[in-house]
């Protein structure tokens, strides 16, 4: 179904255009968040990488992103949205390139964090560009649609392609791809986009913003190195404490302030909250999915980065069958069978794969991804949709980034606690002892699942719809209010 808008001024082709722009950049954001990971091995190989140098290549990205997300949004509100994507495009584009020509370890992380700023001005950026693009609520949904069903592909389809470059070309090339698209995005950009702006943007908070990178960098970092340190060295206890300091004074400072960098408002829709505790929830499975079952294939039954890729190829397919329907069935719907379908299948493989050893057979390998596959196509346009739907046209590109941090975050959660606990847990020689290990972390993407599901129940009553209107009309009202106290 075509999707069209009534916002005057701009054509319908034009305003296809805007889209087929902003979903291009969130999928060469998105498949870099997981084309890594098939590289990971020969990463290992090349530049003689330890583990938990493996977990810092795909934490620096996602760290990174999820830490400057909410600056992003609001300084696309406050200077332009054209404006701060393009900046975004030219740092993405560099930072891709500088990956590619890393000679060490070191330099790949730094490019990788270069890369992750770059990506946090598209995403909400692009997201806020669409909903003032597409006004119109059930044709906003239908975008909103397409959008999160652009998450789900990108990420799925990155072990595939990842491992079709790696194993033909290298690895150096998986971040080749993104320097002519990001080239051609640029142009585009500048030709059909409009700029815009917030007609009232948030003031910054370098306080809370230096806040949020605190708090997540140092608790990714000593998740990280336990297993080195010791779980219960006075260095991993520090760290623990550090960052739930961060955030005890992260939340006190931004319920003070009148223009907070996150919104806690948002908070107090159920919808947007378990739209929240949902992307942490199911990307931390996804990102613990994909680093585990990696080195599973590569390490263990000692398949080629192509043969592991092609290997992933159910649960690509399935997301991106899955991906539309969900958005067309969230439009029609809401957004509680796709999240029901999500938890439950994507628990169900985490139970498949807890019985992994060097023997599995392949049948059992392939139903685990196909119903991960499915699961995570499912999950992403009723997230994204939650998120945004209801909430004020002007805040939509902070409401955005909170959904789009919440997805880093899990993600970097994902890697750094499964990760941890499953290298923490092999004994003996890796290959022989990583099977048995790797059930912690299978047992922890079930219960992620499970947790969807729950929320799916949970946030789609009456009650929680009461309170996202309650949110709404509270934040619709709050610009007047500080106005007349200015």
């Amino acid at each position: 179904m075509a999707i069209t808008s009534r916002r005057p001024g701009l054509s319908s082709r034009r305003r296809m255009l805007v889209l087929a722009i902003c979903c291009t950049s969130l999928f060469i954001v998105g498949l870099d968040n997981t084309i890594v990971n098939i590289a990971l091995p020969s990463i290992r190989r090349d530049l003689h990488a330890s583990l938990s140098g493996l977990q810092w290549i795909i934490d620096a990205y996602t760290v990174v992103l999820a830490s400057l997300l909410m600056l992003a949004g609001s300084t696309g509100d406050r200077i332009g949205r054209r404006r701060t994507f393009q900046m975004g495009l030219v740092l993405f584009t560099l930072g891709s390139l500088m990956c590619s020509l890393a000679p060490s370890l070191g330099w790949l992380i730094a490019a990788r964090a270069l890369q992750a700023v770059g990506g946090s001005m598209l995403n909400p950026v692009a997201m806020s560009i669409i909903t003032n693009t597409f006004t119109e609520p059930r044709e906003r949904a239908r975008a909103i649609g397409v959008w999160g069903g652009v998450v789900g592909v990108s990420m799925a389809l990155g072990p595939l392609v990842g491992g079709s470059l790696v194993g033909t070309v290298g690895w150096r090339a998986i971040f080749w791809i993104n320097i002519p698209v990001g080239l051609a995005a640029l142009v585009l950009c500048a030709l059909f986009v409009p700029e815009s702006r917030a007609p009232r943007p948030r003031r910054v908070d370098p306080v809370g913003q230096v806040l949020v990178i605190v708090s997540l960098a140092v608790l990714t970092f000593t998740l990280i190195e336990a297993p080195s340190l010791g779980w219960g060295s006075p260095w991993t206890v520090a760290g623990f404490a550090v960052a739930g300091l961060a955030l005890v004074l992260l939340v006190t400072y931004e319920l003070r302030r009148t223009e907070p960098l996150i919104e806690l408002r948002f908070f107090r829709s159920a919808p947007f909250t378990g739209a929240t505790v949902t992307a942490v929830c199911g990307f931390a499975a996804f990102g613990g999915f994909l680093f585990v079952n990696t080195l599973y294939l590569q390490d263990v039954l000692g398949l080629s980065a192509l043969h592991a890729g092609l290997y992933t190829l159910p649960m690509a397919g399935l997301t991106l069958v899955c991906s539309p329907l969900s958005g067309r069935i969230v439009a029609n719907a809401g957004p509680r069978v796709p999240l029901l379908l999500a938890g439950a299948t994507m628990a169900a493989s985490g139970l498949i794969m807890t019985g992994l050893t060097a023997d599995t057979p392949t049948w059992r390998l392939m139903a685990a991804y196909v119903l991960f596959g499915l699961g995570f196509g499912m999950l992403n346009a009723p997230i994204t949709n939650t998120a945004v739907s209801g909430m004020p046209r002007q805040q939509a590109g902070v409401a955005a980034a909170v959904a789009s941090t919440s997805r880093q975050i899990g993600q970097s959660l994902g890697v750094a606690v499964i990760g941890s606990l499953v290298t923490s847990a092999v004994a003996g020689p890796f290959a022989a002892g990583f099977p048995s290990a790797s059930r912690v972390g299978w047992w922890i993407v079930a219960g992620c699942g499970l947790a969807i599901a729950l929320l799916g129940i949970l946030t789609t009553t009456g009650w929680a719809r009461r309170s996202a209107a309650r949110t709404a009309e509270r934040l619709a009202q709050a610009p007047e209010r500080t106005a007349d106290a200015a």
